[in-house]
């Protein structure tokens, strides 16, 4: 019988101190899976590797969110799949969840120790509207400091790290066409992204220190589809939607179901570096809007401080102060190293993404 977390029985939340002496909170029964963890030991084998028959174990972390549980979905055909979720935003969880736990406490690396991971798909972040910065600082880049070591010391083989095409920042000289080669320039552009970029650089030292881990970073652009709750889904889900007099940038947008793909492809081919993901079209933010069966709300786009104000004024209505710039220019990245080295190509077309959010209204 699955038994069902109240409150009371999920793990507090990061920076606090009570998680640090209680077990990890489960949905499910400890021995939910411990037959076959015991038979591995009795006969002395060590986790199975990737590529193996029997695979081994996977970790998804941020398993509650819409992608984490396309993913999860995906790799149970093949893998044994432990949902862990960090961040600690939701009163209730998804039958993905199998453990609502703190990077930061001890009974994270409970998990470490019992389930033997051969792999980690590190897919959760609280963005910058979701918590305070000293929180979410925390869970972002000192609690994935704390995982990468775990890793390291319980011998896992690979690990897939989400980023954000943000990390390169909105300017008005950013190159057309942005690989990956492109400096980071986010941090200096706009300061509530800072733990975006420190999260990638964590990974960067890890991936060239450590190339046991098999690191790959992914940098998608735009996700959206159904059950995604980021800032450019929420705006194309409302009836009305902001926009600035004089600007429409270019944007790119990728499903849900097929950046799921992507993760899993970059799991499964295993090849480590840094790669953008998107597709080939893009199309022009008002026409977005447009598709998207939004009626446009024009907002001044100069002075700067009064374009900032009124989407204040918004409140949830209108995209973070912090990425006005991200609706005046243009980030177009360039995902044709992805999909050369894993065979990736999007099946779902823009006019289709678009359609969901025009059906829904």
């Amino acid at each position: 019988m699955t038994e069902r977390k109240t409150p009371a029985q999920r793990s507090t939340a990061p920076g606090t101190s009570t998680a640090d002496t209680t077990a990890p909170k489960r949905k499910t029964p400890a021995r939910r899976r411990a037959p076959a963890d015991a038979a591995r030991k009795q006969a002395g084998a060590a986790p199975a590797g990737i590529g193996s028959q029997a695979r081994g174990k996977v970790m998804v972390t941020g398993a509650a969110g819409a992608l984490a549980q396309h993913v999860i979905a995906m790799l149970k055909e093949n893998y044994d799949v432990v949902g862990v979720e960090f961040r600690g935003l939701q009163t209730s969880y998804p039958d993905t969840v199998d453990y609502v736990v703190d990077f930061n406490t001890r009974p994270f690396e409970d998990v470490f120790r019992e389930h033997g991971f051969t792999a980690i798909i590190h897919l959760g972040r609280i963005r910058f509207t979701q918590s305070t910065r000293g929180r979410r600082y925390s869970a972002n880049v000192t609690g994935t400091a704390r995982l990468l070591r775990l890793a390291l010391k319980y011998g896992v083989d690979q690990i897939i790290a989400l980023s954000t095409f943000h990390v390169y920042g909105a300017d008005a000289r950013n190159p057309s066409l942005i690989d990956e080669e492109y400096p980071m320039r986010a941090a200096n552009l706009m300061r509530e992204v800072v733990d975006a970029v420190e999260l990638e650089n964590l990974f960067n030292i890890y991936l060239y220190k450590h190339p046991e881990l098999n690191i790959a970073i992914l940098r998608p652009c735009h996700i959206a589809g159904p059950g995604i709750n980021n800032e450019i889904s929420r705006m194309l889900s409302q009836p009305v939607a902001p926009c600035l007099l004089g600007f429409s940038p270019l944007m790119q947008f990728i499903h849900v179901e097929d950046m799921a793909d992507a993760v899993v492809r970059s799991f499964e081919h295993n090849h480590p570096g840094v790669y953008n993901i998107a597709p080939d079209d893009y199309v022009a933010y008002q026409d977005a809007l447009q598709l998207a069966g939004c009626r446009r709300l024009f907002l001044p786009s100069v002075p700067p401080v009064l374009a900032r104000r009124a989407v204040r004024a918004l409140g949830r209505y209108a995209p973070p102060d912090y990425l006005i710039n991200f609706f005046k220019y243009a980030v177009i990245i360039d995902g044709s190293l992805f999909a050369r080295t894993f065979d990736f190509k999007p099946q779902r077309s823009l006019t289709e993404l678009l359609g969901h959010y025009r059906g829904n209204k």
